[in-house]
């Protein structure tokens, strides 16, 4: 187990997996991500505008390094169709040595 504080999860939702899939391509080709995953037919409920809605979405999980994020947030704002999209980063405190040292490798 290898420290890892200075990873990040980035999660983000999609209207649908042309969306989700466009964001994980341009995030991956600009390296700003190592890796994304995908997670279809998730069920949001929250308030928009006053009012409880609901809809599917798409979950994408972005694996990044925190001196990435100003970036990559940038760019999914840039090209999300939402007004107001999902950014939301949770820090890692601990993984595995040989996929750390790959999510390192892959995200520069």
């Amino acid at each position: 187990m290898k420290t890892a504080a200075k990873f990040a999860i980035v999660l983000v939702t999609a209207p649908d997996l042309k969306t989700a899939r466009a964001l994980a391509k341009a995030s991956l080709q600009a390296r700003l991500t190592a890796c994304a995953n995908l997670i279809p037919k998730i069920e949001s409920h929250y308030w928009w505008q006053e009012k409880i809605e609901s809809g599917a979405e798409v979950l994408l999980i972005l694996k990044t390094q925190k001196s990435k994020l100003i970036a990559l947030e940038k760019l999914i704002l840039t090209k999300h169709p939402y007004d107001t999209p999902e950014f939301l980063v949770l820090p890692l405190s601990a993984g595995n040595k040989k996929y750390l040292d790959w999510l390192t490798a892959n995200c520069h």
